[in-house]
This record gives C-alpha cells, structure tokens and sequence, in this order.
C-alpha cells in the first residue's frame, strides 16, 4: 500500500512537471526587477515600433569576442519581441577591411540603423540611443542646437569641471547637433537654430548682441536660459521675458536628508505637471540655484517648471557657518521657483518655447552624472526643440556598482576572513567531531 502512494505521488509530480513544461512552451511571462527596469522597453519605445512598417536591420561592426556582441543582441532582441522584421547582422571590421575602410570605422566600432534606404551610426547602443535613431530615421529633419560662446559661457566642446562637453555628447549620440556660436564673428543666428543656449556668461554681453537675442525671442525663437545667483548679465533678457531673478542664493535645508552636507545645494524630487517632467521620478541636483518670479504682464504664459521646498530661502550674505533666514533684508522664504517655462503661440499656428533656469551647473561635467540631471536635460532640450515625442524615452542606467569602502571597513574585512571565519570553521568542526565521538 505504501510503495503504491510512493508511486502515485510520483506519477502526479511527474504529470504536474510536464503540464508547467508544457505550458512555459506555449505561454511566456517574465518580470523584470533590475534597478530603473533597465531590461524592459519603455511605452515610448513601444508606440514608436508600432508605427514603423518596414524592415529595420541592424549591422554592427565590432571584432569577435567582445563582450558588448552579447549585450547587442540582448538589447535587439527585446525590440524583436514587438517587431519581429528587425535583423541583426555582426561583421568583424578587422576581416572585412573594405567596409571597415569605407565607413571609417575607429576602434570603438560603429553600428548602421537601416529603415526605408536612410541610415543611422551610432558608437553608443542602449535603449535611449536606439529608439531615438528609429524616430530620427523616421523623419529626416536635423536638429541643431546653437550655444552662444565669447563671453566665458559652458562650452559644449569644452572638458573642463564647469563645461558642458559630457552632455553635448548625450546630444549626439541622440541626433542633436550641437554648436557654438560667436556672435561677434557671425553677427547674426543661424536660422537652422531650432534652440539657442545662453549658460551663465561671465563677462557682459554686447549691446549689439543683445538686440540680436532679443530680436531672435520676438521672431519666436526657442531659448534655454541657465544663469546662476551672481550672474548679472542677463537683465535686459529677463525683463523682456517679464522674469525677475531674486537676489541671494536659495537655501534647501532639506538637501542634508539626502546627505548633502552644503545648504546651497538644491535637491528637487516632486515636479509640477508640465509634458517636461511627466513620469520624472529620479532626483536631480542644483549647485547654487537662483529664484525667480514674474510678471502678470508679460506676453508669455508662464509656468512654475521647478520648485523648492517649503523651508527654503534667498541667503544675500555670504554662506559660511550657521547662517539663517534674516526677514529684515531682501531675503525670501517659501517655495522658490528655480526654473520656469514660458511658451506664446505664435501666428503660424507653432509655439515659441522658452525655459529659464537658475542654475547652470547642473549639466556640468561635474554634475551631470548625479542621479536624473541627465535626463532632465534631454527632456528639456526635446521639448525646447519641439520633439515632443523624445521626452517619454527613459535614460536607462545601471546603479552604481562600484563599492567604496574605508580603510577601516577594508582592515575589519580582511581580519575576518583571514583570522575569524577560519577560527569559526575550525570550532565548528571540532565540535562535530567531538558530538560524534561521544556517541
């Protein structure tokens, strides 16, 4: 009777065994719990695959054996699940020498997107850069950006801590063009300029150039405006656009939660409903942010973009040591606004699209790999620029891997495992050893 339950439970494991084989092979479920999600395609990602009908292939010229081959594929045959005429093709650029010629291909490698006879390289593959040469392919507009230069602003091409190089770089791997523009050389903007950038001049801008500016915001040029508390240099800008920039530098005691120990860093986590920040969830990280408020009168309908917490205030002396509100000065307290978008519709039926920001470090090479600084960035550029369509496509990154440990943590871990865990494994054996020995 019992060798008969024995055998009637096997035969039901074994039956059971066989359904979920079955079932696996004719019904398919996975979840994703890596950090940011980073294994699955976004919405944004999956709209656009549904728009494109034709075949999409994919080459990628790399030599063999790289580990990124596997990563390639991994990431291709996510978007296979959703398109299935998507072809992925390897080519070792060191045997084939005729196309590593042709294509110019460096030692990085390259990957060519082909839809519909046009093409795309890229150097760069994840999620975001993928996609964005999908839309980038679908429509054959260029993008450029131009960043006013000659008076000590963040360069695009620049390496230094306070420059904009690392960023300009996202921008290209994403089709973005950007450029710097001199207007003392050129005299006029460039009328391929879908956005004009002004980061912070440090030395005064000529009056001529101003005109210029300003005549570009009348016709209803785009414009990204990054100043910073000190700067003074964009008055004649803001009172057009009917902003006033507050004295002082805000203050966000709010900022030592999250382990920042200077006040004058402003650490932003909730976002105002605004298609630039929908479905924002990263923190992102001001140095020395400046407030604004505006005008009723001003032609541009105007939005809080960015705010502060509630316990934040305008610091006009020096910030060194315990300082404090001082309501008997020009000091604000409250919810600060530190970025506002402004847009007017214009008469040809187009929206003229206008952010200005009291910061303008937080795109630096210093800061931009602070938690979503780089993608609150692109989001504000693909606005800026009317592609509305990029904004929705997350930059996926991995968490931080690197483990930094003290000196302190580092003794404490190698005395324990070269003295205490060998100790412990010795007592343990001896005690089962003498346990067995009694018996």
């Amino acid at each position: 009777m019992k060798a008969l339950k024995t055998r009637l439970i096997t035969l039901a494991i074994l039956l059971l065994l066989s359904s979920l084989t079955f079932l696996s092979h004719q019904y398919s479920t996975q979840f994703d719990l890596t950090l940011n999600a980073r294994n699955t395609l976004s919405k944004a990602s999956f709209k656009l695959l549904e728009t494109l009908d034709a075949p999409i292939k994919v080459t990628a010229y790399l030599r063999q054996g790289l580990p990124i081959r596997q990563q390639i594929s991994q990431l291709i045959q996510r978007y296979q699940v959703y398109k299935a005429n998507i072809t992925l093709e390897f080519i070792d650029p060191t045997i084939d020498l005729q196309a590593a010629k042709t294509l110019n291909i460096g030692k990085q490698g390259l990957i060519v997107v082909s839809y519909q006879q046009r093409t795309e390289k890229i150097t760069f593959l994840d999620e975001s850069s993928f996609t964005n040469a999908l839309l980038q392919l679908s429509h054959s507009s260029q993008r450029w950006v131009s960043f006013l230069s000659g008076h000590g602003e963040r360069s695009p091409e620049g390496k230094a801590n306070f420059d904009l190089g690392l960023f300009a770089k996202e921008l290209a791997r994403r089709h973005i063009n950007a450029q710097t523009l001199n207007l003392i050389e050129v005299n006029s903007i460039p009328d391929n300029t879908a956005l004009l950038v002004l980061s912070a001049p440090r030395i005064a801008l000529l009056a001529g150039e101003i005109t210029l500016i300003q005549n570009y915001i009348k016709r209803g040029g785009n414009l990204l405006l990054l100043t910073d508390p000190e700067d003074k240099y964009l008055k004649p800008l803001e009172r057009q656009l009917g902003i006033n920039k507050l004295a002082g530098t805000i203050i966000d005691t709010h900022s030592n939660l999250y382990g920042v120990d200077d006040p004058s860093f402003v650490l932003v986590s909730r976002y105002n409903r605004h298609p630039v920040t929908k479905g924002m969830q990263s923190i992102t990280v001001y140095p020395r942010v400046a407030a604004f408020e505006w005008s009723e009168t001003t032609n541009f309908s105007i939005e809080p973009l960015l705010k502060t917490v509630e316990q934040a205030w305008t610091e006009t002396d020096e910030i060194k040591g315990k300082i404090k509100f001082n309501p008997n000065t020009q000091e604000v307290t409250g919810v600060l606004n530190i970025a506002l978008a402004l847009t007017r519709n214009l008469k040809k039926g187009t929206q003229q699209r206008i952010v200005v920001i009291g910061d303008g470090d937080f795109l630096s090479n210093t800061f931009l790999g602070n938690v979503g600084n780089l993608e609150m960035g692109l989001r504000l550029f693909n606005w800026l620029i009317h592609d509305d369509q990029f904004i929705d496509i997350p930059i996926k990154v991995a968490g931080d891997k690197t483990l930094k440990l003290t000196s302190l943590a580092i003794g404490i871990m190698g005395f324990g495992f070269l003295f205490i865990i060998p100790i412990v494994l010795i007592a343990v054996g001896f005690f089962i050893w003498y346990k067995r020995k009694r018996r």
